[in-house]
């Protein structure tokens, strides 16, 4: 069901009702024991995010955003409340039930780019192919496919020291997107590049939204930011700010 401001809520067993939501975090809390003492990392942190949407997570270094991306990313699992996922509950999931939705639902794109040294950029967005067990033909085809999306179709047999930082950043991007994955999520993607290559970055990224996707930029620089529909800021483990721009 939707609130008085359209926005889709959990039923009362938790699972988020509407269709369009993708996402539900519902009084998330991430806490590590130092000795003695607890740290929060995420405090009692709520919020859904529907199909479609363009959002960044922005904060200073400390704020919780990073721990926050591996909740989303299904890279760890919450010390209390509940995460969906298209109507999954993550949050509850083994560690092998979480490798298969981050397989099916996540597409990750990271600052280091994170590709094979010696494999070409074909063989690299093959990679969550084959993880997933397709056969080589059709692997084969939407590899080429998922470079072409992002302006590389002509690259396929280059190996990343033959790419610019900014191409290495797109074949990143086009192995995220092969699976055809529910969120595409992107932790610090222009970090490593120059300006000029950022703003390609991000002007592919607004393409890739046009066209469907939904997108997550975990940011600390606002004019990354500023490029998404919607922005949550996080301060000391907690939503500071939680505002719609365009």
């Amino acid at each position: 069901m939707e609130n008085q401001n359209g926005v889709s809520e959990p039923d009362q067993n938790g699972a988020a009702t509407a269709s369009k939501t993708l996402i539900s975090m519902q009084n998330i809390w991430k806490t590590y024991q130092m000795g003695v003492e607890e740290l929060h990392a995420l405090r009692d942190v709520s919020f859904h995010v529907e199909k479609g949407e363009y959002l960044a997570i922005i904060g200073p270094s400390g704020s919780g955003k990073s721990t926050l991306m591996n909740l989303i990313g299904c890279l760890d699992s919450p010390s209390k409340g509940d995460y969906w996922i298209n109507g999954n509950l993550v949050s509850e999931m083994t560690d092998d039930e979480l490798a298969r939705i981050r397989n099916k639902e996540i597409g990750f794109v990271f600052q280091t780019f994170n590709l094979l040294a010696r494999a070409t950029a074909l063989h690299n967005v093959e990679l969550p192919l084959i993880y997933a067990g397709m056969r080589a033909g059709e692997r084969n085809e939407k590899a080429q496919a998922a470079l072409a999306s992002v302006e590389l179709g002509d690259r396929v047999t280059h190996r990343p020291n033959e790419l610019s930082g900014g191409q290495r950043q797109r074949v990143a991007i086009a192995r995220a997107l092969v699976n055809h994955p529910s969120i595409l999520l992107a932790d610090e993607p222009t970090g490593a590049l120059d300006s000029k290559t950022s703003a390609e970055i991000m002007t592919l990224f607004e393409k890739l939204h046009s066209e469907g996707n939904t997108i997550i930029v975990v940011t600390h620089e606002h004019d990354v930011a500023d490029r998404a529909h919607r922005i949550i800021s996080i301060r000391d483990g907690q939503i500071e700010k939680d505002e719609r721009i365009k």
